[in-house]
């Protein structure tokens, strides 16, 4: 059994990128696939290391029923994170830029746009702006579900 390693990126590591990552944990587990599947989420700026997930962020995953760790803290991604995972998804434009900062070659194509699992190349609106928490929820949520077909 082939374990799949994926991590989730955004810019600070408090909203997009821990909802990702507690969205595709939660839906692996309805399937029954926890033993196949290695999810992390991580910034690509130092901004908001060591803070929880932002308390908009938390409570639209308890609103959807979205299990989290309360003690998931933000990190940064480092080179290393390339040989640990099989992908590194980026919820923005933005988030690509940077990422190619801290990991400037992708031999083997691992660096993808979270949008590009639905066919779409827009980003995944940041709430930290919009305020629209649910929004990029249903974002992340079509995108998780198109990853695992």
């Amino acid at each position: 059994m082939i374990m799949k390693n994926i991590l989730f990126v955004c810019h600070g590591n408090i909203c997009r990128s821990p909802m990702a990552e507690f969205i595709l944990k939660a839906l692996v587990k309805a399937k029954g696939l926890e033993s196949r599947y290695h999810i992390e989420s991580a910034a690509v700026s130092t901004e908001e290391i060591g803070n929880p997930i932002y308390p908009p962020a938390r409570r639209c995953l308890s609103q959807h029923g979205v299990a989290f760790d309360p003690e998931k803290r933000a990190r940064q991604v480092i080179r290393a994170d390339y040989e640990r995972f099989d992908l590194l998804i980026c919820m923005d434009a933005s988030n690509l830029r940077w990422i190619r900062r801290i990991i400037p070659e992708d031999p083997e194509g691992k660096i993808r746009l979270m949008m590009s699992f639905t066919g779409s190349s827009r980003d995944v609106a940041d709430p930290w702006y919009t305020g629209d928490f649910e929004q990029t929820f249903q974002d992340v949520l079509q995108a998780c579900e198109a990853m695992l077909g």
